[in-house]
């Protein structure tokens, strides 16, 4: 068998994500969310729509709301197409297709969907001179760019709006049961380390300790954090099964790791291939646990237009609060 549509696991780990994401910087989230109408959001790194499904299941968008979603694969909006449709009318909405996405009309809320394919950032190039957003979501998309880059080009897409960053992954991957301790931990940071090496275009592409980097560098380019919490994947049998498709999602993941490190000169080629194959078995003889740590953070960009209203504002932001 392979492990190889992406799009699939997009899917199964929609289960994984509802678990993982954390409930306080949800609330906070909830908390400052603006009253205006039509709520403009965009979700950039969109994928096949499944935060969208989380945010009006969980009764964030309520009201009159116009969601942007941007996405660099076709194959990913195409499926989101299909998805957001089944999905909406389960949900019980009356469902008008557009040119570019849906209406979906229900008794909380009428959803304008705009679905687009294209690069992010060059999105955002051509969007900043004649739109702004009141939110802006990037779920499982961060730790795949470079933050330099990203962070100063999607706030320019803000102007006093705010910003939900969720699971960002920073720098912990576990696998248990060990197959070999030392060779494990080996693994793991040769596969950290890719993260750090990726380049697309020959530029850098994400890092290993994304969500960290997040605390630091959103104040630099002017967010100011509102909140700050843990959203740690962990996958483990109940009693040898998996829960939902999240036994794809895990042979996707230990694919992704085989895929990254395939060929590595400091790994014996079979030795590797042993301990591939062991980690698949540990997954269909329902063994394998998984946890990654990941970071999830809200927060505000004032913009020029709310800085030119009150003036100069202490950089530093709120204190971020520890607890998790």
């Amino acid at each position: 068998m392979t492990w190889d549509s992406f799009t699939r696991y997009l899917a199964a780990k929609r289960s994984v994500d509802d678990r993982a994401l954390h409930p306080r910087v949800w609330c906070t989230l909830t908390h400052h969310l603006p009253s205006v109408r039509p709520l403009r959001v965009l979700e950039v790194g969109s994928g096949i729509g499944t935060m969208l499904e989380r945010m009006v299941e969980w009764g964030l968008l309520v009201g009159e709301v116009a969601y942007t979603a941007v996405d660099a694969s076709l194959e990913n909006t195409t499926v989101a197409r299909s998805r957001l449709h089944t999905w909406a009318t389960r949900q019980g909405f009356t469902v008008t297709e557009t040119r570019d996405g849906f209406n979906f009309q229900g008794p909380r809320c009428h959803l304008h969907v705009s679905l687009i394919t294209a690069d992010v950032f060059a999105f955002a190039r051509q969007a900043r001179e004649r739109q702004r957003w009141d939110l802006l979501v990037a779920h499982a998309f961060l730790d795949l760019v470079d933050l330099h880059t990203a962070l100063p080009s999607l706030f320019g897409l803000l102007d006093d709006g705010l910003f939900y960053f969720t699971i960002n992954f920073d720098g912990v991957t576990i696998l248990e049961p060990p197959i070999d301790p030392e060779f494990d931990t080996f693994v793991m940071a040769l596969y950290h380390q890719t993260m750090d090496e990726r380049l697309v275009d020959g530029r850098r592409a994400g890092a290993s300790q994304t969500g960290r980097q997040l605390l630091h560098l959103i104040p630099r380019y002017g967010g100011v954090l509102l909140d700050v919490g843990s959203s740690d994947w962990i996958v483990y049998p109940r009693e040898g099964r998996y829960p939902a498709d999240e036994a794809y999602f895990l042979h996707f993941i230990i694919e992704t790791i085989h895929r990254a490190l395939d060929g590595h000169p400091a790994l014996d080629p079979e030795r590797w291939r042993a301990w591939i194959e062991e980690r698949h078995r540990q997954v269909d003889t329902g063994h394998l646990i998984y946890i990654a740590h990941q970071i999830d953070v809200v927060g505000r960009y004032p913009g020029p237009r709310a800085r030119k209203q009150s003036g100069p504002r202490d950089a530093r932001g709120p204190a971020i609060s520890q607890e998790e």
